[in-house]
């Protein structure tokens, strides 16, 4: 083992025995700040090194939940929220099975602390990671986890529906997929209640139209879905909301509006390897393979296609974004 890593298997030890808990809280807080704000402007992607070095320093984020009942509430609550916010970034940066094993650590921590506000942005992440993977039924099922005694505040409930609405529509629900997002909007619409959680500043006008046009373009209601996503992904926001660009062109695709299609790859394709979202590059890099193999695309977009598909970055690869940088020599 070398020096640095016995130093650092030392100090973790001493750490993970509690000394000092109350210094990890403002850290623990620290990290959330910076891995949001660089989720935000750059991407997932660009975050997960950030993870990783998040990992390192605070291994208690690596610890069996159970190993940290002696701890404070307040410690408890900072590093569910911590978990979340990392168990997010790997799920858009394409780490789909360690973003699931950090959401049941996330989940685990905020219900030993009785932090039911971040259980819900987990369950509701949760919810997204599980349509993205193809398995609606367990989307809903995490949604309804979302559900307490007491009605859900506006925002949250609002978010519930929509996802409720994605895995309905994937599960051919048409109809109540409809009503399910006709819902989410009139609950964002009746404004934030002073329950809702701090977490729920993003869920705005432009997250519910791109949410309501992917649900529609799901249900191959293309006209309706294609003005909702276009409208959203004029709007400005955070990073991962070139998902709802990648999805417009899905829909511009599937509905033969080819002079639409390759204006938006034109668009898109120069900024294409700046994208750090795994999830939009996946969306774009499907739907610009199967221009190149529909003969009924004109040549011009399936050059265009060919174009994009060039332009994406590579996918997730590279080391485990959770695995320890420091290894025995």
């Amino acid at each position: 083992m070398s020096g640095r890593t016995s130093r650092a298997a030392s100090a973790r030890a001493r750490t993970c025995a509690g000394e000092e808990p109350a210094a990890l809280i403002p850290e623990a807080l620290g990290a959330i700040q910076r891995l949001v704000a660089l989720d935000a402007s750059r991407g997932a992607t660009a975050a997960v090194p950030a993870v990783r070095e998040t990992l390192r320093r605070i291994p208690q984020l690596s610890a069996a939940p159970d190993r940290l009942g002696g701890h404070d509430r307040d410690l408890l609550a900072a590093l569910a929220e911590l978990s979340e916010v990392i168990g997010w970034i790997l799920f858009d940066a394409g780490h789909y099975r360690r973003a699931r094993w950090m959401n049941a650590r996330a989940l685990a921590l905020a219900e030993r602390c009785g932090d039911r506000a971040t259980a819900r942005l987990t369950l509701l992440n949760h919810s997204m990671l599980e349509a993205h993977t193809g398995r609606p039924k367990a989307a809903l099922e995490a949604a309804a986890r979302v559900a307490g005694p007491r009605p859900l505040p506006a925002l949250v409930g609002s978010l519930v529906l929509v996802r409720r609405a994605h895995a309905t529509a994937m599960l051919g629900g048409n109809r109540e997929a409809v009503a399910l997002i006709s819902r989410a909007r009139s609950r964002f619409l009746d404004g934030a209640s002073p329950n809702d959680p701090p977490w729920a500043w993003w869920i705005d006008r432009a997250e519910l139209l791109g949410h309501e046009g992917w649900v529609l373009s799901r249900l191959r209601a293309w006209g309706r879905a294609v003005p909702l996503l276009y409208e959203a992904t004029t709007a400005p926001g955070p990073s991962y909301r070139h998902l709802f660009t990648a999805e417009l062109l899905s829909a511009l695709v599937r509905a033969r509006a080819w002079a639409e299609a390759e204006e938006l790859i034109a668009d898109v394709a120069p900024r294409a390897a700046g994208i750090g979202s795994v999830r939009t590059t996946e969306t774009l890099g499907a739907t610009a393979a199967g221009l190149l193999a529909s003969p009924g695309a004109p040549s011009n977009l399936r050059d265009a296609a060919a174009f994009l598909l060039e332009s994406l970055p590579a996918g997730p690869g590279g080391p485990d974004p959770l695995a320890p940088r420091n290894r025995p020599a």
